[in-house]
């Protein structure tokens, strides 16, 4: 059962954008790719070969792998030599050197095809050109920098190519990922050439961390449910606003967050949160589908998987119809679970079954699972097809 389910999951759509000037500055001394000239710029950098120390491991396990590129320099040409199967997404500005605009848009141009990671090469001024790129609609798009610029102040990269290749795998191998808001930070490149280190803070960006189970833990090495489903309903409550309605799914995860408000909730329906108070207990779908149609965009639904099977729609949460899980969509789905209910899955996927295959598949890849306070993995859904 478990290797069929494998074998039929969904390919991690991995997203991939190369600075192809990253570092070249380095070697002469200069201190950032400002400084960098043309006749500089036609020399081979080192960003190329430390993707491919990233990109090398994944020989083996791309089968499990979908690969979007930025083109030409940028991506393109990499994965031709990689012998990587890989699809081009976006045009250079013109034939001449790639830009940062370049960057931003190609970035968002990626982000738009659905990917579950944007693997970006470059150093800070890279980071920068990502959180340019990610507006509020696109702000949660998961990156992952592998380094290779002057300067990296930014928290966002991995230690170097080959923990970048570490995350990746556990990522494919469906493992425990945290999944964590990190700093990008610049320095001012006229300031630091005079002497002087200010660095400025510039954004942050949703990245992949390799996690550890550092929950409260009883001598078994479990979580204590009770203080981890007290934790996951305290990130909750704190990130809950007054203009939003909350539809609180059926388990005792869900629950938490309206034990938290002390508000008396449905355990096996779907109650609806707004302002703090419950204006409906036990809806239906058509309460549902009535309610995005009057406040489009205001909704967001928390549910969660059924321990053990791991099914996270289709199974006691219908209520979910297709026509009201389009009408949300997947950003607004806010999936909870303890580390524990993770685990116990053995690295297969969390299983939607809601009864449209092509929603199914749209809603398929990698989503952000709250496991705990401010403690977030990013993990597998699939329609097992």
């Amino acid at each position: 059962m478990n290797s069929e389910l494998d074998s039929k999951a969904k390919p991690f759509r991995l997203g991939f954008l190369l600075n192809p000037y990253a570092g070249l500055g380095g070697p002469e001394g200069l201190k950032g790719s400002d400084e960098i000239s043309d006749e500089l710029r036609q020399q081979a950098g080192r960003s190329a070969e430390r993707a491919k120390r990233a990109l090398t491991p994944l020989l083996e396990r791309q089968a499990d792998l979908e690969i979007l590129t930025a083109p030409t320099e940028m991506g393109e040409q990499l994965f031709k030599e990689l012998g990587l199967p890989h699809r081009v997404v976006g045009t250079l500005s013109d034939q001449g050197f790639s830009t940062a605009e370049d960057s931003e848009r190609i970035a968002q141009e990626l982000a738009c095809e659905g990917i579950d990671l944007l693997l970006f090469v470059g150093g800070d001024g890279t980071a920068r050109n990502m959180v340019n790129a990610f507006s509020s609609e696109l702000s949660a798009q998961v990156c992952l920098g592998i380094p290779a610029g002057v300067k990296m102040h930014s928290a966002v990269f991995a230690i170097n190519p080959e923990s970048a290749a570490e995350v990746l795998l556990l990522l494919l191998k469906n493992g425990l990922v945290d999944l964590r808001q990190q700093e990008v930070r610049d320095i001012d490149e006229t300031l630091f050439r005079q002497g002087q280190v200010r660095s400025k803070y510039y954004g942050e960006l949703w990245v992949p961390e390799v996690g550890h189970f550092v929950q409260q833990t009883k001598n078994s090495g479990r979580e204590v449910e009770e203080l981890v489903l007290a934790d996951i309903a305290a990130d909750i409550v704190e990130r809950l606003e007054d203009d939003e309605f909350y539809l609180i799914g059926p388990g005792s995860t869900p629950k938490a967050v309206l034990d938290e408000l002390h508000l008396e909730g449905t355990l096996l329906g779907f109650d609806v949160l707004h302002a703090g108070e419950l204006i409906a207990k036990d809806v239906d779908a058509g309460y549902l589908e009535t309610l995005l149609q009057e406040n489009p965009a205001k909704c967001k639904a928390l549910i969660t998987a059924i321990g053990g099977q791991g099914h996270l729609l289709g199974r006691g949460n219908q209520q979910l119809s297709p026509a009201v899980l389009r009408a949300l969509g997947r950003d607004n789905i806010w999936v909870l679970a303890t580390k524990t209910k993770i685990t116990e899955l053995q690295n297969r996927p969390l299983l939607i079954d809601s009864n449209d295959p092509e929603l199914d598949r749209g809603l398929s890849g990698h989503i952000p699972v709250l496991c705990g306070y401010r403690d977030t993995i990013y993990y597998p859904i699939s329609c097992g097809v």
